[in-house]
């Protein structure tokens, strides 16, 4: 059985892989590509995304597994896979801490107007009042895509005071269904956007969504770009209504530095960060990928096994 691993997380790996396995470490993407031709089993994240779907491509038959680091599916191959007969596991749980964390910064920064304190300081102007003067508790959030990661957005955000409601495809345990939130958008403060990137999904944030949202509402976007129509989300931006946005993924990306988003009011950017804001991704994807491979090889149900057909 062949395996084509990243060297970058060999020390991680390599000690604890069965003798048996055959293991070609990729340094660069044009390694990978060769050495995926006739690969069982393949990790080949790669930044830009792009690069793992052009090495993904160039697979052989013989692809039994993908392991990936990622939660979102969105650039990867999934008719390749559906032909190979592949599993693909993802990385979901791997950055949830960190990306809810990063979510909660959103709503903290938003709430506070950090973005004009940092300015002001950078202009060293001593302000006489507070930019942003909201109180979290007793606001209200929905987060749309309440699972591993959304659900520890809520608990956190619960943590504040703040009244949390989740939507999810099965509309379990509280939550609402995708039918039903875009009724009630008007009700909430915060709309965070946590959901993962499917062809439901893409601008589900539009024109008529935007209008919906309270006055001085935020949205909060750690989820996909994609996700929302940005000449909805300008307009709506300089027409004052939405008290802002924050932007952690953009589409494309990177954002060009010409794009209206850099410039536009109330709009904080901050780079698709979210999930590299900690220092253990490789040491749990390691373990999990590890895992993986022990239930692999004995024909045992593995972790975190996407469904192709839903994308994620």
């Amino acid at each position: 059985m062949k395996a084509v691993l990243p060297a970058i997380a060999r020390p991680l790996l390599e000690p604890q892989l069965p003798s048996d396995l055959e293991v070609s470490w990729w340094t660069s993407p044009a390694d990978a590509k060769v050495m995926i031709a006739d690969a069982d089993i393949a990790w080949v994240d790669m930044q830009p995304t792009r690069l793992t779907e052009e090495t993904l491509r160039e697979a052989g038959d013989g692809l039994k597994w993908v392991s990936t680091i990622y939660a979102g599916l969105d650039a990867f191959p999934l008719d390749v896979l559906r032909s190979r007969g592949a599993t693909l596991t993802n990385g979901v749980g791997i950055n949830a801490i960190a990306v809810a964390e990063y979510a909660v910064l959103g709503v903290l920064a938003a709430a506070k107007r950090l973005d004009e304190v940092i300015r002001a300081q950078d202009r060293a102007e001593w302000l006489r009042d507070a930019p942003g003067k909201i109180e979290l508790a007793d606001t209200k959030a929905i987060v749309i895509g309440y699972g591993a990661i959304g659900r520890l957005i809520g608990d956190r955000l619960s943590a504040f005071g703040v009244e949390v409601t989740g939507v999810t495809r099965s509309g379990s345990n509280g939550t609402m269904t995708p039918d039903a939130w875009r009724a009630r958008l008007g009700e909430f403060d915060w709309v965070v956007l946590a959901a993962p990137s499917t062809g439901e999904t893409k601008s589900m944030i539009g024109e008529a969504e935007l209008a919906a949202m309270k006055p001085g509402a935020w949205l909060i976007n750690i989820a996909r770009g994609d996700m929302i129509d940005d000449d909805a989300l300008l307009e709506a931006l300089r027409g004052g209504k939405l008290g802002g946005a924050f932007l952690d993924p953009t589409n494309p990306e990177p954002l060009p530095a010409d794009h209206p988003l850099w410039s536009a009011p109330n709009c904080m950017i901050s780079m698709h960060l979210s999930g590299r804001s900690q220092t253990k991704m490789f040491q749990r994807a390691a373990a999990l990928f590890l895992r993986n491979l022990a239930a692999f090889r004995a024909g045992e149900p593995m972790e975190n096994v996407a469904d192709l057909d839903r994308g994620y």
